[in-house]
């Protein structure tokens, strides 16, 4: 796959679930994607009701958001919003070749790159991250399997699966809290010192009510909502919510049609 690293700042990276979950959907129907996305927003499919073999269609992902609304990069300067999306898609159902593309498509898709989630899950597409302003519908250029070629594949009707993503994640594959978060008081009591290094991070004293001062920083780019002097409970949050975005998943039916009983 060819997801650049460090293209943009702020980014939803399909790759970190691809590195780190041989299959994107859990037992229970969660995504992997909402395991560092924890703020949920909405999203819609779109697509046929019922396809033929052999045909191309497409399935749309919308993933609407404020575009007006800038998030928090990882170098704590404001950015604006990327988008990502996965399709699961039933087995047998995969990209549609380039020669099969209808050129409306791929005029719309220009500069946008989809690709299998991996070589054992040629039914998942995932894409991103690209730039949320332009890319609002997310569209998946897919080609039907045919049974008269493959036994595994029946003339049914199918779930399938999707999920979008606007903007940076909170938590890193690694478990780390990114910057795109709110920061809670390590421990209850007063607010006896916030210095601002150099490079913008805050430093907050809180000293508790045996006397002990316990210091924490809160991320470059972040907005305090508390000053020296204040009392706070442990867990109170000490900064403006920063996130802007959010994952959605949704999931809907297709019918593999057979094109015999249409004739009929």
């Amino acid at each position: 796959t060819s997801f650049g690293f460090g293209v943009q700042e702020s980014s939803a990276y399909p790759v970190f679930a691809q590195q780190n979950y041989s299959n994107p959907r859990a037992a229970n129907g969660k995504l992997a994607c909402a395991n560092c996305h924890l703020n949920q927003k909405a999203i819609e499919i779109e697509a046929p009701q019922a396809v033929l073999p052999n045909s191309v269609f497409e399935v749309e992902i919308k993933v609407p958001y404020d575009t007006s609304l800038q998030q928090i990069g990882a170098n704590g300067k404001k950015a604006d919003l990327n988008v990502g999306g996965i399709l699961i898609l039933p087995e047998g159902f995969k990209l549609a070749p380039k020669n099969q593309i209808p050129t409306e498509v791929k005029e719309k898709n220009k500069g946008v790159f989809i690709s299998p989630y991996s070589t054992e899950f040629d039914n998942i597409l995932v894409v991103g991250p690209i730039a949320g302003k332009t890319h609002q519908e997310l569209i998946f250029p897919v080609i039907a399997p045919d049974p008269e070629k493959n036994s595994d594949v029946k003339y049914l009707t199918y779930p399938f699966y999707a999920g979008g993503n606007r903007g940076r994640g909170q938590v890193y594959p690694t478990g780390e809290k990114s910057n795109v978060n709110v920061f809670g008081a390590t421990q209850a009591g007063q607010i006896t010192e916030i210095t601002v290094s150099e490079k913008g991070e805050s430093t907050v004293t809180i000293t508790g009510s045996n006397g002990t001062p316990m210091s924490q920083t809160i991320p470059t780019g972040l907005s305090l909502i508390v000053k020296k002097g204040d009392v706070v409970k442990a867990d109170q949050a000490l900064n403006v919510d920063p996130n802007a975005g959010g994952f959605g998943q949704e999931e809907s039916e297709i019918v593999l049609q057979n094109p015999i009983r249409i004739i009929g």
